[in-house]
């Protein structure tokens, strides 16, 4: 499933979940290039604490991605140069932090897709407490463990696990569609008739000008 979503963009994974649901609009990318695909592996840390996140790296396995719900606080960075490289060395997908983090030229010059609402130089504190594996809230969108996470140059977006195969169906629909669309620009042959029904059914009223 993760590899038939692998050059799905988010617009069309948002726009068959009813335009609803996103990992908030505030998260921000923070690389180079490259795109975040695969199953989440969720942290609840208190704001400015990251030590479940230090144990969720130890924790994970190849393919998975680090969603920290540490409450949206920018003031303490959760993550850096250093849990990057872990990251990394760990075959984690990428991370999504609602927080801040810190080296972020680390982060900027590479392609390891990260995630965050804000950048800080202070550092983060290791005390706890903080649960892993467990629903998280961000931006208003609840993730699940072992959602499927997507991630490009437009935000992020999560697709519930049970949800992943139905919302497949209905993206490949869209890409026929709009590659028909492109067809029709580039023929001159688009019918823009819609427009004009549309604010008809909405009472607008258009007056002809002569020239």
């Amino acid at each position: 499933m993760i590899d038939q979503f692998r050059n799905v963009v988010t617009p069309h994974v948002s726009d068959n979940m009813n335009r609803m649901f996103s990992a908030g609009s505030e998260l921000r990318p923070y690389f180079k290039q490259g795109k975040l695909i695969g199953v989440a592996l969720t942290i609840r840390t208190r704001p400015g604490d990251n030590l479940m996140v230090h144990k969720a790296i130890d924790l994970a396995e190849p393919g998975d991605v680090l969603v920290v719900d540490a409450g949206g606080e920018t003031t303490n960075a959760i993550m850096g140069e250093i849990m990057l490289e872990l990251s990394k060395k760990k075959g984690i997908r990428g991370c999504i932090v609602n927080g801040a983090i810190r080296d972020s030229s680390a982060f900027l010059s590479g392609d390891f897709p990260m995630y965050a609402k804000g950048v800080t130089h202070r550092g983060p504190y290791k005390d706890g407490p903080g649960e892993i594996n467990v629903p998280v809230s961000i931006g208003g969108m609840i993730i699940e463990p072992g959602d499927l996470i997507i991630g490009d140059e437009d935000g992020v977006v999560a697709i519930p696990a049970h949800e992943a195969e139905q919302v497949l169906i209905k993206v490949k629909e869209q890409e026929k569609k709009e590659y028909q669309t492109f067809e029709e620009i580039k023929n001159g042959t688009i019918d823009r008739r819609w427009i004009d029904e549309t604010l008809k059914t909405k009472g607008c009223e258009i007056d002809e000008i002569s020239k």
